[in-house]
């Protein structure tokens, strides 16, 4: 009997009983579809994971936080450890800052912009050639190209308030429940651009305050975060300025705040990262998280898939139910089939096609299915989430099926539905010829 034959003959015996093998393919098709739609919840979820720690931090970013010495862990590190930072392969760039004043609110610093102030300030020294390269991105502005020149966090303008406006702020920070129609403060909402600000540095002496101003230009506003909670209120002042500085307040830091090394390419962070460890420096990139991350998650996606594939076991009791049942229905044409020279393995063949067919039709309409409630569900569930939790704009990706889900799902259906005619396929074959042909129409 040829292949095409073979083919003719399977379709033709799943018409002769269509309610069944409909119950049969929609069995498939549940259990398909529930181990697709279960496992996309994880993929969802780790995608989400990983968009949002993208959104923290720059692809191409390697923090180093500090280093081991002697089996001890530093803090912070020097200059002395730029040059060997620089000098490992597809390092670009070595960003390193020193904030200027403390944390202390007797000696922060503040910024002064007409009769406005703002003490909610980070200002930082920093190698603005060494920013070119890392490709500091900007809102609007340039780069400074003098050390009277800085650039200027998104959120700057919000902190610089009236005396008016921080009085008001500071009363309802302390009365937060008196006054229901109170608004936080909008701060400076005009042009920063090429407008000069003070910075005002503080030093104590004898229990007293000495202040010292330095004025500078703002020529750059920075890139407004990706995250919506994040506020930056950095400032970036050449560090040329760090001598002048350090003469007033007395001070000489010999440890960088911030210290991120930039890698040519996102391809070379993971090498980059390793290559920093092994000498010792205590690191923090994009790679070392999802890593981590991704561990968590493959064992999460791993037990969700052995739980989807409990549905398509049980769908298989259908299936094998199906083919037991056509086996004993076409015993008679099992038998003249033997008896004009049929081979077992070809009866076999013809059986375990039905059972295949059943798999794959099953799992082509299962896969639709599921694509069209992931979609569903990712329009859906953020709605009812924003809308119960009051907030609008709620994003995340809570079902995600990539194309490694779709050809596992398939293979496991197919696989289950081939395995469930195995047995049924033997039994044909094991039919009597003469047993078969006596028995009646």
């Amino acid at each position: 009997m040829k292949f095409k034959d073979q083919i003719s003959l399977v379709r033709r015996n799943m018409k002769k009983n269509r309610l069944r093998v409909f119950m049969t393919v929609l069995a498939t098709t549940m259990g398909c579809a529930f181990l697709i739609v279960l496992a996309s919840v994880g993929f969802g979820l780790q995608k989400s994971a990983v968009n949002e720690i993208e959104k923290q931090q720059i692809l191409t970013e390697i923090s180093v936080a500090g280093k081991e010495k002697d089996g001890k862990k530093e803090a912070k590190v020097g200059p002395s450890e730029i040059q060997n930072i620089s000098n490992v392969d597809g390092v670009k760039a070595v960003v390193h800052r020193i904030f200027i004043g403390t944390d202390n609110p007797e000696t922060s610093p503040a910024i002064t912009f007409k009769n406005r102030k703002s003490n909610d300030i980070r200002p930082f020294l920093t190698d603005m050639k060494e920013e070119t390269k890392a490709d500091l991105t900007l809102e609007k502005g340039r780069l400074p190209k003098s050390p009277d020149e800085i650039v200027v966090g998104y959120h700057f303008g919000k902190t610089l308030l009236t005396e008016k406006e921080k009085a008001a702020y500071l009363k309802h920070i302390q009365n937060p429940d008196t006054e229901d129609s109170y608004q936080d403060p909008k701060g400076f909402t005009g042009n920063l651009l090429n407008q000069t600000v003070s910075l005002d540095v503080v030093k104590m002496i004898n229990g007293k305050k000495e202040t010292k101003t330095y004025p500078f230009k703002i020529v750059g506003i920075a890139k407004k975060p990706s995250l919506e909670y994040v506020m930056d209120t950095n400032i970036l002042i050449s560090d040329k300025n760090q001598p002048a500085f350090e003469a007033f307040t007395g001070e000489k830091k010999t440890k960088f705040d911030e210290l991120n090394a930039y890698a040519s390419s996102i391809d070379q962070v993971e090498d980059i990262s390793n290559t920093l460890k092994e000498k010792g420096y205590l690191v923090d990139s994009i790679s070392e998280r999802v890593k981590g991350m991704n561990v968590f998650f493959n064992v999460f996606k791993i037990g969700l898939i052995f739980v989807g594939t409990i549905a398509v076991l049980i769908a298989s009791i259908g299936i094998f139910n199906t083919m037991t049942m056509a086996v004993t229905e076409r015993t008679q044409e099992i038998g003249i089939m033997k008896a004009i020279g049929a081979q077992p393995k070809i009866i076999k063949r013809i059986f375990l096609m039905e059972s295949a067919w059943i798999g794959i039709l099953g799992s082509v309409i299962g896969i639709f299915i599921s694509y069209g409630i992931s979609m569903a569900a990712n329009q859906i569930i953020p709605m009812i989430l924003s809308s119960t939790a009051g907030s609008k704009g709620f994003e995340m990706t809570f079902s995600y099926i990539p194309p490694s889900l779709v050809l596992i799902s398939a293979v496991i259906s197919i696989g289950v539905a081939i395995l469930s005619g195995m047995r049924p396929a033997a039994k044909a074959t094991r039919i009597n010829v003469l047993s078969a042909l006596r028995r009646e129409m």
